[in-house]
């Protein structure tokens, strides 16, 4: 009896550190299109996130022109959760190394003066 407690205690401790293993997902991007965006918008729904990229020609100050949206991605609650950490993580390293990304453009070229 005591043999089959400690086997299954012994069980009980593996079955944490096997969950905390990443599972590696395979993944083709042959096909993926890469596209340069330095615009952003999120807006969304209860029951998804729509963000839109784009490029805005003139990032100093308020375009004159509107600027046109080439990428559209939606997201359920979810998925975005998931990107929000891996983007706070990726930034959170990038910060390590580099120093703290000002996202202020204005701010940015009083620092350049």
């Amino acid at each position: 009896m005591a043999e089959s407690t400690e086997k299954t205690e012994q069980a009980k401790e593996a079955a944490p550190a096997q969950q905390a293993q990443p599972t590696q997902i395979h993944v083709n991007d042959a096909d993926a299109i890469a596209l340069y965006a330095n615009f952003c918008r999120v807006t969304g729904s209860p029951e998804e996130l729509i963000v839109d990229f784009g490029l805005n020609p003139q990032p100093i100050g308020v375009p004159r022109e509107p600027i046109a949206i080439k990428q559209r991605i939606i997201l359920n609650y979810y998925t975005a959760k998931r990107l929000l950490h891996a983007l706070s993580m990726s930034v959170q390293r990038h910060e390590a190394v580099f120093g703290v990304l000002e996202t202020d453009i204005n701010k940015r070229l009083k620092l350049q003066q």
